[in-house]
This record gives C-alpha cells, sequence and structure tokens, in this order.
C-alpha cells in the first residue's frame, strides 16, 4: 500500500495548483488531506476530475474552517468521523477508514495558536487523542498521519532554539504529546528509516523560509509497532508545492 498525507491548506485553492496532475503522478493507493477548509460537496466538487478515489470527507461546523478527507482507491470496510467526543467533534479533524489488517486515521492536530490561546485544550486533545488510537488498536493495529502540529525533537526544526517554549509547535507540553504517542508503541515511520535526516514538511510564508529551507517536519505517518516490519519506505516530497506543506509518503508490505 502506497499511502500519502498531505496538509493542503484549502483544498479548492490546492487544486488550481496543480493538485490533479500531482496526484495523478504520485499514485497513491489512498490519499489522506488536512486543512480542506469546504464542506464535503464543495470538496468532491473540487476533486471532480480525480478519478479512481472514493472521497471520504468530515468538515467543521464553522465554514472554510479546518476539516479532513481520505481518497481511496479501495473501498474501506467502514468509515467513521470523529473521536465520539463532543468537546473535540466540532471541526472536522478526524476521519477512521477501516481495512482488514488496519485502521487508517487521518487528523489534523489543533494549533495552540500565535499566543498559545489554546494550548490547555491541545494538551487535552492530544490525551484523547492518543486514548481514541490506543481503543482502536484494541481491535487491530493503527496507521495515523496528519498535520499533528509539532516537531518532536531538535532535528525536526531549522531553529530550535529560537521556538523551544516559545513558538505553537515546540513547546513542551506539546512534545510531550507526541513522546506519549511513541512511548505507547508508536512508530515514527520517516524517523524510523531515517534516525539523523533534517528535511522539513511545512514552511512558514513569511521571508522566503521555504526558498531557504527554514522549515519544520510536523507531518508524519505513525504506525502501531506491530506494522513496524512492514515499512518499507517513508519521505517527505519537499519538492511538491501547492501548499505551505508538503506531502508526506508511506509503503507498506
Amino acid at each position: 500500500m502506497r499511502l500519502l498525507s498531505w496538509n493542503v491548506n484549502g483544498i479548492r485553492a490546492c487544486v488550481k495548483k496543480d493538485f490533479i496532475p500531482l496526484m495523478q503522478k504520485v499514485d497513491a493507493d489512498v490519499i489522506c488531506l488536512q486543512e480542506t477548509k469546504a464542506n464535503p460537496e464543495q470538496v468532491k466538487e473540487a476533486l471532480a476530475e480525480l478519478h479512481g478515489y472514493d472521497i471520504y470527507c468530515n468538515s467543521a461546523q464553522k465554514a472554510g474552517y479546518s476539516g479532513t478527507a481520505i481518497l481511496a482507491r479501495k473501498q474501506p470496510l467502514a468509515v467513521q468521523n470523529d473521536m465520539g467526543q463532543p468537546e473535540h467533534d466540532q471541526e472536522g479533524r478526524v476521519i477512521a477508514a477501516e481495512y482488514a489488517d488496519y485502521f487508517l486515521v487521518t487528523v489534523y492536530t489543533p494549533n495552540s495558536g500565535n499566543e498559545l490561546k489554546r494550548l490547555g485544550y491541545r494538551q487535552q486533545w492530544d490525551s484523547d487523542f492518543l486514548a481514541y488510537l490506543k481503543k482502536l488498536e484494541k481491535k487491530k493495529p493503527v496507521v495515523v498521519c496528519g498535520d499533528l502540529n509539532v516537531a518532536n525533537t531538535d532535528i525536526d526544526l531549522a531553529r530550535p532554539k529560537d521556538n523551544y517554549n516559545k513558538s505553537a509547535g515546540y513547546m513542551q507540553q506539546e512534545i510531550d504529546g507526541i513522546n506519549a504517542m511513541l512511548k505507547a508503541d508508536f512508530v515514527d515511520s520517516f524517523r524510523h528509516l531515517y534516525p539523523t535526516a533534517k528535511k522539513y514538511s511545512w514552511w512558514s510564508y513569511r521571508a522566503g523560509a521555504r526558498e531557504r529551507d527554514v522549515g519544520w517536519r510536523i507531518d508524519y505517518f505513525l504506525t502501531s509497532a506491530a506494522l513496524k516490519p512492514r515499512i518499507k519506505h517513508a519521505d517527505i516530497l519537499k519538492h511538491v508545492e501547492g501548499s505551505d506543506h508538503c506531502p508526506v509518503l508511506l509503503e507498506l508490505v
């Protein structure tokens, strides 16, 4: 299975920047999208020219905000939106697709905000989302992908000292959240294959950050430990433009 995840920062805008031919070239079995910023009808309309995929969407109650989607060539056994927790289920941030031997979950993790106003909520989200994943894992292994809105270690962002405990995405509380996932036997597929690689998946639009590669690795594919032997390839497709994020890729045997 060839799996791709991408925070598109607005699917309707991204489609205008060669999204369709890019996805045709990548040729993934499943495409997971975050920050679609559209309702299901708008997502499906935007993707009308991308043939061969069933489209499953989850949108926020607030128009033009957040949202996720899964595009699948092979129809899942079942698809479920949200975590079943009202305090978290208003923003269209989670979709789980069940396949024969694992769950595929795509997530758009809440950002703590420029002034860290949502940091407390973010901590609760991290705890509740991990509990949700472990509940799924009782049935079968889990692949979770998406924009987790956190850099895990110093090598996951270009300027760690400037951002540690100062910027959303590199607060210790957020780092603790992803570390809790790793301690709960989830495997960071990219870091598993490339322990010391410096490669980023998000760049600010400011000051030519992408051109200078002043970025952050905040987009992930994590897998249950049971799937670790099946990790064949993982990559960050930094050459693919169309959003402030680039796609990340996982291949399972």
